[in-house]
């Protein structure tokens, strides 16, 4: 085998042992189901009234992106070797608090009041990961414990911030941030990539990355070698909250409505396995901002295929336990190791054979 050969195929074998590498298989698998029941699904058009792109890719892109950010802070929190199970119901109360303000501000134009809603949206929700972040680094709760407490009480706060309605309020400038467009695309995945691009050239280009995955794999150690574990904790689960806001803006804003039962629901689980299909350890130490970005893509095209396929909403979950279970096996490398010895016993390569000496009288 030549240099270059070789080299292709070294590099071919650290590709496939990335893990993102088989969502990205399982992406295009999921897409190409779809087009064998419609060839046309892939296709894209432009809508001649307003030029803006159009298409089941465009719908997909869309729905990913408040997955996208609360896979983003998902991937840090478990980095730690914690757990955020509050997420979906952040979401909720940015939803409640934006669609409130915007209420109560009653304009339907204004670009401040928009900014103002989404800062305020924001600023709670970072409040309350900053009460996640105490309850874990400084009171010492169990990460599961201390966010499952949030997530049950995020709800009721919603509740509490409309009365127990669903808001509805006008904001043309707010309501652009979900369903607008740049150049046919649209902004929310635009926005949703600006901030993964962000937090990602943070994380990496400095040695915040490296301290949060020191603190997962040994906490004492790291703070034995000057690392300040708690500080670093509080940091992570606010920024959680915050990215939680976001999402939660992106989708109320979609409909500029909260619906307080349905608004977030459930999407902490969708975001821990957009973070374990990227290749990030549930036991800490290890994350890939990357395989996020693909696990959620992934994501939102399981539910649009979910869709799409007519599976009943009984089915869905069993669906998606599949598809899920069918790519972390993929992942594996025992489970890679184990078809890789079976093919080699049943095409064994024979072995050189030496060439017999001759016999001298």
């Amino acid at each position: 085998m030549s240099a270059a050969a070789a080299t292709r195929t070294s590099w071919w074998r650290e590709v496939v042992r990335k893990p993102w590498f088989w969502g990205i298989v399982a992406l295009v698998a999921l897409l190409a189901l779809n087009v064998l029941k419609d060839p046309g699904y892939l296709g894209i058009t432009i809508n001649p009234g307003n030029g803006h792109l159009v298409g089941n890719l465009i719908d997909i892109l869309r729905a990913a992106a408040p997955i996208m950010m609360i896979a983003l802070g998902m991937s840090l929190v478990i980095a730690t070797a914690g757990i955020d199970l509050s997420v979906g119901s952040l979401m909720a109360v940015a939803g409640a608090v934006s669609m409130e303000f915007l209420q109560a501000a009653g304009d339907s134009s204004s670009l401040g009041v928009a900014l103002a809603a989404v800062g305020l949206a924001l600023l709670v929700t970072g409040v309350l990961g900053a009460v996640n972040g105490v309850l874990v680094a400084y009171v010492g709760l169990q990460p599961f414990i201390a966010t499952l407490v949030l997530m049950l009480a995020g709800r009721g706060i919603a509740k509490v911030i409309t009365g127990g309605q669903n808001t509805a309020a006008s904001n043309e400038p707010f309501r652009w941030i979900a369903n607008g467009y740049i150049i046919g695309i649209p902004v929310v995945f635009l926005f949703a990539v600006l901030i993964v691009v962000l937090v990602a050239a943070v994380v990496r280009r400095s040695a915040l990355g490296l301290m949060i995955e020191a603190i997962g794999i040994n906490p004492k150690a790291s703070r034995m070698a000057g690392i300040k574990p708690k500080g670093l904790l509080l940091t992570t689960y606010i920024l959680g909250g915050i990215l939680a806001g976001v999402a939660g803006i992106l989708s109320v804003g979609t409909v500029m409505t909260v619906d307080i039962s349905r608004t977030g629901y459930q999407l902490e689980l969708d975001a821990i396995l957009a973070v374990v299909i990227g290749g990030a350890s549930l036991a800490g130490g290890k994350f890939s901002l990357s395989g996020a970005f693909v696990g959620a893509l992934l994501i939102a095209t399981l539910d649009k295929t979910v869709v799409f396929l007519g599976i009943s909403s009984s089915a869905t979950p069993a669906f998606k336990a599949i598809v899920i279970v069918v790519l972390c096996l993929l992942q594996s490398d025992r489970v890679r190791g184990w078809f890789v010895r079976r093919r080699k016993a049943q095409h064994p390569v024979p072995s050189a054979q030496a060439p017999k000496e001759e016999v001298t009288a």
